[in-house]
């Protein structure tokens, strides 16, 4: 293993010794919502509970994550913590870009309802600090995006990832709070908090730049989420194949997918389980892939003409 591998190897090996038996530093926090999730690591054996404020939620009943993606997704964690740390200034703009395509429901003659395909190629830059707009390039054309300010989980900055628990168990709690707000009990929402928690968390990872740091606990906090498995073999939206952890909700199978030597994020595909208006089982929902991100001085570069520059 080259010097600056075996380094970081044995930093986050050491991060890990250290984090599994000092006493917990996390104070715990009263949340505005009924809220009491229990998530089990397969591996670790790790109960996780989130503040109540008297008393608590039931939620969908699903099993531990499997040992196998717990596994899978700790090495994926390993290897997204040893990446090279984003130096990111307050001015400028984390980038991301994608391409895919995604499925909608239309209604033809007669009632029949039509199945369409839209391309979603993108390009997102996102002001680190959020405090300047960004700018969203796709198939229309450029849009500019209003300033998210200091950001949220469903639209956030890098400052925010940055500020981010690096403990998985704090992590999550963070992440539920938001799940059962808006998808937990007495709300409307069929979703439930576990499966929101999984969606949120893979959202973070395929749509923004997080430090390698926060990168790992939001991966070690996925094999803490119940219903969380692999699949052997998934195909990105560029055509690259890798090894998936998934997750079944509502007849359709969420995989987030990695290359297999790597272990690199490639991208997200939602797969369909059984036959149905929106399609035959295994066609896909949506699938997008991840094909270039990094921090840039200004929105419309990309890291290849930073470099260059």
């Amino acid at each position: 293993m080259e010097p600056d591998r075996q380094r970081t190897s044995k930093e986050f090996l050491l991060n890990e010794i250290d984090r599994h038996h000092r006493p917990s530093a996390v104070t715990p926090r009263r949340w505005g919502r009924l809220a009491l999730v229990t998530a089990v690591a397969a591996v670790a054996g790790i109960t996780v509970v989130i503040a109540t404020q008297g008393g608590s939620v039931p939620v969908e009943k699903a099993p531990p994550a499997t040992a196998a993606s717990v596994q899978l997704l700790d090495r994926v964690a390993q290897a997204a913590f040893t990446q090279p740390q984003a130096q990111a200034r307050d001015t400028q703009y984390s980038y991301v870009k994608t391409v895919g395509h995604s499925t909608s429901l239309s209604e033809g003659s007669g009632g029949t309802m039509q199945r369409d395909t839209t391309t979603e190629n993108m390009e997102e830059w996102i002001a680190v600090d959020g405090l300047r707009p960004g700018l969203q390039r796709g198939t229309g054309g450029d849009k500019e995006i209003p300033a998210p300010s200091g950001g949220a989980l469903n639209s956030p900055t890098y400052k925010l990832l940055a500020g981010l628990p690096t403990d998985p168990e704090a992590l999550l709690k963070r992440i539920y709070a938001d799940a059962n707000l808006n998808h937990g009990a007495g709300t409307d929402s069929t979703t439930g908090p576990d499966q929101e928690a999984f969606v949120t968390i893979g959202d973070l990872l395929r749509s923004s730049v997080a430090p390698p740091q926060v990168s790992a606990a939001l991966y070690r906090a996925a094999g803490h989420i119940p219903g969380v498995m692999t699949v052997d073999d998934a195909v990105d939206a560029a055509g690259r194949h890798g090894v998936a952890v998934a997750r079944v909700h509502g007849g359709e199978r969420d995989e987030w997918i990695f290359d297999q030597q790597s272990l690199r994020l490639l991208g997200e595909r939602t797969v369909l389980l059984k036959d149905g208006p929106w399609g035959k089982a295994g066609d896909e929902v949506t699938s997008i892939a991840v094909v270039a991100r990094g921090i840039v001085d200004a929105p419309g570069q990309t890291p290849s003409t930073k470099s260059n520059a």
